[in-house]
């Protein structure tokens, strides 16, 4: 997918160098809105939302961004609110939007937490992200992005204390990817997503539409007062961020079922599937036929 004393000295560093525009949405809780659009040099890869949580001891970050360089940015406007050590960074999954700023937190000392799935998905797909996002970003903006795979890993549901701040880690079946995450913030009751929920930016496919229409249920009946999606406006409503996508998905496997029992080639199926939504999505024809290859793929074994 084209996807102490001195603590106080690097804060007032902080402040002069965070270009990242990021908002308190709830008491202690940060958020970052990236733009629907492609990961571009011109973005520097700014194109997911990004949070952090801070407790009475430490910070919790989800996800790290499009590039190093947003990575950095990131800890600078982390540090231009709290000194507290920088304990967790949370990979929500393996898309380079939300995990190729993950070098910039290595001096931090943060525990990188994922899916139980996700190391493998890195050690799978890690070395083609890297090549393939070098024409699109640029060599320079790549130069210092690794592949940082998770430590501590989530296989069900865990709860990771902040200092008087719990927050529940919650590990999905197939659904966006095979290694999506959640985080919920008990205190605040926001619910950070990852890309289980977009809005505006059309949800790409690259685990099980069936799973991920499975789940919505799930998802939905998760009790919180707001929610930070993986891309679109910050925060939103819980549930209701979730009934475009869900609409999208019920609209692409309703054409892609008709296709597949009226005999249409796969060719020819994806060109028209959930043509219908085009003008409520950005990004819809950099990704919808790609959605429908892959929803075809997976229902024509029902």
């Amino acid at each position: 997918m084209l996807f102490a004393c001195c603590g106080m000295m690097h804060s007032s560093f902080a402040r002069a160098q965070s270009s990242l525009t990021v908002t308190e949405i709830a008491s202690g809780v940060h958020a970052f809105r990236g733009v629907p659009a492609l990961m571009l040099a011109a973005n520097e890869g700014k194109i997911c939302n990004l949070g952090f949580i801070v407790g009475n001891e430490s910070v919790a970050v989800i996800d790290s961004g499009g590039s190093t360089a947003e990575g950095r940015e990131l800890v600078a406007a982390i540090r231009a609110v709290t000194d507290k050590p920088i304990r967790y960074l949370i990979n929500t999954h393996m898309h380079p939007d939300h995990i190729f700023g993950n070098a910039a937190f290595a001096e931090t000392g943060a525990t990188i937490v994922g899916h139980h799935n996700l190391p493998r998905a890195l050690a799978a797909r890690g070395e083609f992200y890297l090549q393939s996002y070098r024409d699109a970003m640029g060599a320079a903006l790549m130069a210092d992005v690794r592949i940082m795979p998770p430590t501590q890993l989530v296989t069900d549901v865990v709860e990771i204390d902040l200092g008087g701040r719990k927050l529940t880690l919650k590990a999905w079946k197939p659904a966006h990817t095979d290694n999506d995450l959640t985080v919920f913030d008990q205190q605040t009751a926001t619910f950070f997503t990852g890309d289980l929920c977009f809005l505006g930016h059309l949800p790409t496919m690259d685990g099980s539409l069936r799973g991920w229409m499975a789940q919505l249920g799930a998802l939905a009946s998760i009790e919180a007062q707001r929610a930070v999606p993986g891309h679109g406006d910050v925060p939103v409503n819980w549930p209701q961020a979730l009934d475009a996508e869900r609409r999208y998905f019920d609209v692409l496997a309703a054409d892609i079922r008709k296709s597949i029992a009226d005999g249409v080639p796969m060719a020819k199926a994806v060109t028209s599937a959930a043509r219908s939504e085009r003008d409520n999505w950005h990004l819809f024809d950099d990704y919808n036929e790609r959605n429908a290859t892959a929803a075809f793929a997976e229902l024509e074994w029902e």
